[in-house]
């Protein structure tokens, strides 16, 4: 509906930018009443697609921020996620340089609800460890899709009865394009070849749209295409987190003969008690992506009174990745054929408990490669229809069905091992996030120095879908007030497979090596990998290391018979699950336009109504066996919302909203079962919880909007929210001996397999959901948006878009026993972001350039390993774009993304600031053309 209880017939929004030369159908306050108040508005360029979004802004009664296609095509970012984090209060979160989720208001990708079309969806791909691994939970990942695809996003940031439940932060629509956008006979395409500084890779990009109307405009078809590839390299360092000694199991052997001479002071307690790094290694990751992207639509509009539109999305988003080790595992081991047996032979700990510099003997080491390949296909179907039986009297229908399939059938880890070596070395002292190390004369080239130690084989799923289905019916009273009323029905379907190397039961089999591929000479099987040099490691860091090669070693061993390698789900339980809700609702609202004290105050008043069932499987041991368990629960929410507007001058708008929002637990937290896994060093024991409250807030939003010029907005908001229930992740380190759980030391026996150090005595992760009591979040929103047209020229020309982010929130985390273990902010959440753009328009030339600022935040609270907290750094990134037209057909384009190389930069301890991960994927430039004809 628009703002003054009128509906919208055919656009979701009250006014819908489209291309230059274009249509814009901007519906007007008394459409329900005239068939003909419809205006056109012809636009060209960025400016006027800013300038609608601000229309849209301010017409609307809730809070919303708005992004619209500048023309055909053209996006104003190359990536969705890119391109939302311009807008105030969000801010992205990266995987190998691109943007895959985002966060609102500092609530993360969890609490974010994301509709394509106008049906919720959620689509998921697989990620590098680093970066969150396959995506198991309800955030919606960006980059499965091509920017080309869309024409608009809308972020809506206050609740109304009118939008299904399930956001805790923002609701965020995405509009494909379609055929009634459009004015007659469209036909657009767009090519563009990129180029990275770091890879030194070429890669092409495209797009293509055709669409028409015809019948005089009762029936219109489209059809768009959009195709990209991406090669990349991303380098670093890394060290899976830092630990101390925590017992004499995980303690290093007695100093070194050469250690009184090196000149170290630090006993054997000390360097004991200090934080080393657990797998100090570089890192090389070779990413080679391919994305198609499809968009269907077909509309029809049999009578004015009746719209009918059918809308198709699919996309196919390919990737191979390969990541490579070389690493010292042995920090993280216990006993005496581990961490027992190294002697350090010099040490130094700085003012942070921190050991960062070492000499020691008998260390283990390895070379690793990993191979993936993984595949998100996503299709959506959606069907709306509209019919306006009178005036007065109108009703609305859409139904559809999202399925969004992650397959990763090939994640085959092979590892090189060599043991005791001698003068192996790490230093920090330099640089903490990129370290000396030296492999103490090892020869890390030579085939015949390793042997072959794991070979891993995870093949893994995660499926989603969604079906939905929604009617409500409007009724104007009069000019000010209309009531509409709805019902929502909605069944989700999540299920998550993986298969492990297996005997049938559940011992790790990935340390057992067959005889008949023990036998064959490393040589055959191996290659060399270097660092690109673009890191700039210090003097004297290994940077060639021999890896196994992984096509010549399935050539040799035949990797994926199961015949040679048995698979099964008995040593990978925990990610073997699934997750059914069905949800029923309703929900009642009034819409209101009226005077008050000589000034229109506009808004809307509901409640929504929402029952969830929900079915919950997973594996849990019985007596030491696995057993699949099934657990079904139901709950219901009443969610009232207030939204109010008030024109409190021409120029001045003044917003309130109040609401009570929801959010569902993770559907990782949702499993009744436990999983007990071993990788490499790692030990973790993760269980659920299906009987999970979900996330509740009462959430508040004040803003004041001044649009004191054309094209021109400051504004400033203030939220707050007030979460009554949380889910929080209790983690503890500690033996497995004795768990709070109950499961039976011959459960880690069977998970450790062949692992060295790794026996139930050792510190193991255990993480368990559980509901607390939650707390609050506030902050304010900073926005000014002009063109500088009161300047003379050439600085006319010129615009800018500034917002600035300041949130701030205290939860309350707790331990194990219930014990407060820390009051912190919400994972996920920057206390301060930015976002500027300065713009240039003249003609057919435009330039511009934008820098997004995110400061650090945490993901994980408490830290693991002894850490009191683990996040990741601030990062400020600058784009630009120029495009050049010569004509009204033809445009010219430059882009270039990152151009400040930021690095992927997690730690861990606020303290120690210790190295997790540090990764750089270079700066991305394009240069492309589009033609519309």
């Amino acid at each position: 509906m628009n703002t003054h209880g009128n509906l919208f017939w055919v656009r979701p929004l009250s006014c819908l930018a489209l291309a230059a030369g274009m249509v814009i159908l901007v519906a007007g306050p008394a459409l329900a009443q005239s068939e003909t108040m419809l205006e056109e508005v012809v636009v060209t360029g960025f400016r006027n697609s800013l300038a609608k979004a601000l229309d849209d802004k301010r017409d609307q009664n809730v809070a919303i921020d708005a992004i619209y296609a500048e023309d055909i095509s053209k996006f104003p970012d190359l990536n969705l996620a890119d391109a939302l984090q311009r807008l105030p209060g969000v801010a992205i979160a990266r995987d190998a340089g691109e943007g895959r989720q985002i966060s609102v208001r500092g609530l993360g990708p969890q609490f974010t609800r994301v509709r394509l079309n106008g049906i919720e969806a959620l689509s998921t791909t697989g990620a590098t460890d680093a970066s969150g691994g396959t995506n198991r939970d309800r955030g919606f990942d960006f980059n499965v899709f091509a920017s080309e695809l869309f024409n608009q996003i809308a972020v809506r940031k206050t609740s109304a009865a009118e939008v299904e439940e399930g956001s805790l932060g923002a609701t965020v629509d995405l509009r494909s394009a379609r055929p009634f956008d459009f004015d007659g006979m469209t036909m657009v395409a767009s090519g563009q070849l990129g180029y990275n500084d770091m890879s030194e890779e070429s890669n092409p990009r495209g797009a293509f749209l055709i669409s028409n109307v015809l019948a005089d405009g009762r029936v219109g078809v489209l059809l768009s295409v959009a195709y990209s590839e991406r090669k990349l390299l991303e380098e670093g360092a890394s060290t899976v987190r830092w630990q101390n000694s925590t017992s004499a199991s995980n303690n290093f052997g007695a100093l070194g003969a050469n250690y009184a001479s090196s000149g170290s002071t630090a006993t054997l307690a000390q360097i004991n008690s200090a934080f080393r790094p657990r797998l100090p290694r570089y890192d090389k990751y070779l990413h080679d992506q391919e994305r198609l992207g499809v968009t269907g639509s077909l509309q029809f509009a049999p009578s004015d009174a009746t719209s009918l539109s059918f809308d198709v999305l699919y996309s196919q988003f390919d990737a191979n990745r390969t990541e490579i080790f070389l690493q010292a595992p042995v920090f993280s081991t216990s006993g005496a054929s581990g961490i027992n047996a190294v002697n350090p032979q010099a040490a130094e700990i700085d003012s942070t408990n921190t050991l960062v510099y070492g000499v020691f003997d008998n260390v283990d080491i390895r070379a690793e490669a990993r191979e993936d390949q993984l595949s998100t296909e996503f299709t959506q179907l959606t069907f709306e229809g509209s019919h306006r039986f009178s005036d007065s009297l109108a009703l609305r229908g859409l139904a559809g069905v999202a399925d969004s399939k992650h397959d990763n059938p090939v994640q085959t880890t092979l590892l090189f091992d060599h043991a005791n070596i001698t003068g192996y070395s790490y230093d920090y002292r330099g640089n903490s996030r990129l370290p000396l190390i030296s492999y103490g004369g090892a020869a890390v080239t030579d085939p015949s120095f390793w042997t072959l130690s794991q070979i891993r084989l995870r093949p893994q799923t995660a499926d989603n879908k969604l079906t939905t289905a929604m009617s409500d019916l409007t009724w104007s009273a009069n000019d000010s007030v209309s009531v509409v009323g709805g019902v929502q029905w909605k069944k989700y379907e999540f299920v998550s497979t993986e298969l492990r190397r297996s005997n049938g039961t559940t011992s790790n089999q990935e340390g057992v090596i067959p005889a008949s591929v023990a036998a064959i000479p490393v040589s055959q099987y191996s290659l060399i990998s270097h660092l690109s040099g673009g890191l700039g490691v210090p003097s004297g860091t290994t940077t060639s290391w021999l890896i196994p090669d992984h096509a010549a070693a399935n050539s040799l061993f035949d990797l994926y018979n199961t015949t040679a390698f048995p698979m099964g789900i008995e040593p990978a339980l925990g990610n073997n699950r699934s997750v059914q809700e069905e949800d029923a609702g309703a929900f009642v609202q009034v819409n209101f336009n009226t005077d008050a004290m000589g000034r229109t105050l506009r808004g809307n008043v509901g409640v929504r109504y929402v029952e969830t069932d929900q079915t919950s499987t997973g594996y849990t041991f019985t007596s030491g066996a696995p057993l699949l368990i099934r657990v079904k629960r139901s709950y219901d929410d009443t969610l009232p919302s207030l939204n109010l507007a008030l024109e409190a001058t021409d120029d001045l708008l003044i917003r309130f909203g109040a609401a009570r929002v929801m959010t569902r637990p993770g559907l990782g937290s949702l499993s009744p079962g436990a999983s007990v896994s071993v990788s490499g060093n790692n030990r973790t024991v993760t269980a659920g919880n299906p009987l999970l409250d979900p996330f509740e807030a009462d959430a508040y939003d004040l803003s004041f909007e001044w649009y004191f010029a054309p094209e021109s907005l400051f504004s400033v908001a203030y939220f707050y929210k007030d979460v009554k229930t949380f889910v929080q992740t209790i983690r503890e380190t500690r033996p497995f001996t004795g768990n709070p759980l109950g499961l039976p030391d011959s459960v880690a026996i069977a998970a450790c397999g062949t692992t060295v150090g790794c026996t139930p005595a050792a510190d193991w992760q255990f993480s368990i959901p559980a509901n607390t009591p939650g707390g609050s979040l506030e902050g304010y929103e900073i926005s000014f948006q002009a063109p500088f047209t009161f300047l003379p020229a050439p600085f006319s020309d010129f615009g800018t878009i500034l917002n600035y982010t300041s949130v701030d929130s205290s939860i309350e985390y707790l331990n194990s026993d219930g014990s407060l273990a820390a009051r912190e902010r919400l994972t996920g959440l920057s206390k301060t972001s930015y976002n500027a753009t300065l713009y240039y328009e003249k003609g057919g030339f435009q330039a511009r350039v934008s820098a997004a600022y995110r400061d650090d935040y945490l993901t994980n609270v408490p830290g693991r390993n002894g850490n009191n907290v683990e996040g990741t750094a601030e990062t400020l990134t600058v784009d630009f774009s120029t495009s050049y037209a010569p004509n009204d057909k033809l445009t010219l384009t430059l882009e270039g993304l990152n151009l400040t190389d930021e690095a992927n930069d997690q730690w861990v301890d606020s303290v120690g600031n210790r190295l997790s991960v540090y990764h750089l994927t270079g700066r991305q430039f394009f240069l492309g053309a589009r033609y519309k004809f």
